[in-house]
């Protein structure tokens, strides 16, 4: 298997790291999106945490990578078998183009097997193969507005729903779903801004020392992959325990109500719309505890967590030129914690 940088050798990006480790710890968190400069290493990042995540069973020969110790989150096949065979595979990282078609992202009928056999059968999309991992999109402000809705409608359902030439297929299709974009180049679509749980900016290192780092890094890993992968791999390994831990720490995890007071508190007082913003601060907060080896989450990693949970969901006045961090921030000294 072709070497994939490693994301301990990551250099700053300090808020990107935190928020992909955050939703892969806890799924459920929402989608990440990064927004900022070319080349500063978003999609590197993003395939760099799959890699370094932890194997996964899947049934075999499942096109849907469905988990052998699940009941409800099973395609029809799987669920009918009484005790699938289970393989272990890495977590799927699936790149969706902007160019993609309807039928590439959600499935098609099978065009081989209906000229070549008569039979009517079912071609699974980027949808499927996303399923238990990662969906990434580059340039996610650009995305055509049909495959926008397409993406509202799974995120909001976890299952992809196809009907095709007389066919009806329903499968499971839950994933982070993660878009980096260059906001110069467009805004995205308020529902699907909203459907992301984290947001963060990167910016293009401002740093000498920070700049000439990453350029070393970079160019040792592609002169040699393999050594350079091998440097790190004490850093991986501990790193992947950590993530593991954490996921047994967040299953047993609570959230005190101090903790969900103050996050209510905070987004009343900026004036965020709807419960999204409080159920992301306490997903994020807990996931957060999990990964700093804490069981009960408190009022700190709600703080620490709230620029990237909240920046993107402010409203916006167009007079209002204050920068959404600034405003968190400013809201963070005011609301101390009780």
């Amino acid at each position: 298997m072709k070497p994939v940088y490693p994301f301990s050798a990551l250099v700053g990006q300090d808020e990107m790291k935190q928020a992909l480790l955050i939703a892969a710890v806890d799924p459920s968190v929402g989608g990440v999106l990064v927004f900022g400069d070319r080349g500063t290493g978003k999609s590197t990042a993003v395939r760099s945490l799959a890699a370094l995540l932890p194997p996964m069973q899947v049934v075999q020969a499942c096109p849907y990578n469905c988990d052998p110790r699940s009941v409800a989150r099973v395609c029809a096949q799987c669920e009918s078998s009484a005790k699938p065979p289970a393989v272990v595979a890495p977590v799927p990282v699936v790149d969706l183009p902007l160019g993609a078609t309807e039928d590439r992202v959600v499935g098609a009928l099978d065009l081989h097997k209906a000229l070549r056999e008569g039979l009517k059968a079912f071609e699974p999309g980027l949808l499927a193969r996303a399923n238990r991992g990662f969906l990434y999109v580059d340039e996610v402000n650009l995305l055509e507005d049909h495959l926008v809705d397409l993406l509202l409608d799974v995120a909001a359902s976890g299952e992809n729903l196809v009907e095709r030439e007389g066919m009806s297929v329903r499968h499971p299709a839950r994933f982070v779903l993660v878009g980096s974009g260059n906001p110069e180049e467009g805004e995205l679509r308020p529902q699907l801004l909203d459907r992301f749980g984290l947001s963060v900016e990167v910016r293009t290192p401002g740093d000498l020392e920070t700049r000439i780092e990453v350029l070393r890094r970079r160019d040792a890993f592609d002169r040699d992959p393999e050594g350079f992968c091998a440097r790190f791999e004490t850093q991986q390994q501990a790193l992947r325990k950590l993530i593991v831990g954490a996921r047994k720490r967040l299953a047993v995890a609570e959230v005190a109500d101090p903790v969900v007071r103050y996050a209510a508190s905070l987004c009343m007082k900026l004036g965020t719309d709807g419960l999204r913003g409080e159920l992301g601060l306490m997903r994020a907060a807990r996931a957060l505890a999990a990964l700093r080896g804490r069981k009960p989450c408190s009022i700190e990693e709600v703080r620490l967590v709230a620029p990237s949970v909240l920046s993107h969901r402010l409203r916006r006045s167009p007079l209002e030129e204050t920068a959404s961090a600034t405003v968190i921030a400013r809201a963070l000294r005011e609301l101390a914690p009780g």
